[in-house]
């Protein structure tokens, strides 16, 4: 079962249910889904659903903070509800260690690619090898940190 089948799998679960919350945020990330397909006529794979699903956690997690410092609790609550939903359709995230070191392989390789050591120049470069490493395993802001480490050590 593809991930896009089991989120609608949990749709007409929480229907059942009757769980206000964990619909709405299930139809709000079914309908990103199928506006990303219509948008670039595509059918989406895992990857792309993860995608998805790590853009609305962001968002999620934006808004949180917005509404924490405006003192809406309400608000900030609902988001809650709705980032606990979404993070439930992501796999298992690396901690900062495990991307630590597939940042230093991936620097590693480059390395030896290119025969050189690495220059900061060469963080876009790095950044995007490891970005379709990473993809929907780890967070980029972490990813991001460790490819700098790596350019600075």
């Amino acid at each position: 079962m593809t991930l896009k089948e089991q989120i609608t799998e949990d749709m007409k679960t929480a229907m059942r249910a009757k769980d206000s919350i964990r619909l709405g945020t299930v139809r709000l990330l079914l309908a990103a889904l199928k506006q990303k397909e219509v948008d670039e006529r595509v059918v989406l794979d895992d990857a792309a659903v993860i995608a998805i699903v790590d853009k609305l956690i962001k968002q999620r997690k934006d808004s949180i903070d917005a509404f924490t410092k405006a003192e809406r609790t309400d608000l900030a609550d609902i988001e809650k509800a709705e980032l606990t939903v979404l993070s439930a359709y992501l796999p298992q995230r690396l901690d900062a260690d495990q991307v630590a070191a597939e940042v230093r392989t991936l620097a590693a390789a480059m390395v030896a690619e290119l025969g050189r050591a690495l220059a900061p120049s060469d963080m876009g470069k790095l950044m995007g090898a490891a970005k379709a490493q990473l993809a929907g395993k780890a967070e980029m802001g972490q990813v991001s940190a460790a490819v700098k480490a790596a350019l600075a050590g």
